[in-house]
């Protein structure tokens, strides 16, 4: 299983909010450079990060931190928040990210997500970010209404194989992560590879997350928490 060490960035800080809620914030690191310098230490590759303010306002208001990031720590980027358009997907890779995931872009112009699948492939991920069993965008501050599998089966077709789904009630919770969930996604769309989000309370959800062959799960909270140490994150990763 790809496990994948998570940062969100607000203001240049390392933070999580508790079900995607702003007023929620808090706050685990000042240097977010230093702190994804430990996770390449540990042995990791791969560095999940959330721009929360591009998420919630557009643009890549963290980008020349990113690269700082890359360049300092050798991890490969996997990034999202703020990514509308074609330019946006460009212009991320171009500045050297490993993946770019969108849910936004995906949902209001979908013309340039499919173009972005086609051009990039695999190194563009489907941020399925589900709130009520909807799809949530900019910054989870809305839903749409088209379901599901009307919103995949474009993409698929247009060469999308990597899903990042979070189940938003328990982004940030450490309440157990949803394995009905991953497991129902895994049965309808086989095709796919999905990576785990939210609700990750401790090895035993990792374990089980292993165990039904979900793809990848990223890990925030329960690490920045104590309840998951880097040592049991990296037994679980490869």
């Amino acid at each position: 299983m790809n496990v994948m060490p998570a940062i969100d960035l607000l203001d240049g800080r390392v933070v999580r909010l508790k079900k995607g809620d702003y007023r929620q914030v808090t706050v685990y690191h000042e240097d977010p450079v230093a702190q994804a310098q430990a996770f390449a230490d540990a042995g990791f590759d791969t560095l999940h990060v959330v721009d929360l303010n591009g998420a919630r306002d557009g643009g890549f208001p963290h980008l020349p931190l990113l690269e700082r990031i890359a360049s300092a720590t050798g991890l490969r980027i996997q990034t999202g928040g703020g990514v509308r358009r074609y330019d946006d997907v460009r212009r991320l890779f171009e500045a050297g990210m490993h993946r770019v995931v969108s849910g936004s872009m995906a949902v209001r112009t979908p013309e340039d997500w499919l173009k972005a699948l086609s051009d990039y492939g695999e190194r563009c991920v489907f941020g399925l970010d589900l709130k009520d069993g909807k799809a949530a965008v900019a910054g989870w501050t809305t839903t749409s209404e088209t379901p599901i599998d009307a919103l995949l089966a474009p993409m698929i077709a247009a060469g999308l194989r990597i899903v990042l789904c979070t189940d938003i009630a328990r982004d940030g919770m450490m309440t157990g992560a949803n394995h009905g969930l991953y497991a129902d996604l895994m049965r309808q769309w086989p095709v796919l590879r999905f990576i785990a989000s939210g609700g990750v309370a401790g090895p035993e959800d990792l374990a089980r997350l292993a165990a039904a062959d979900v793809w990848g799960v990223v890990v925030g909270r329960a690490y920045f928490e104590n309840a998951i140490d880097l040592g049991t994150l990296r037994k679980f990763h490869g």
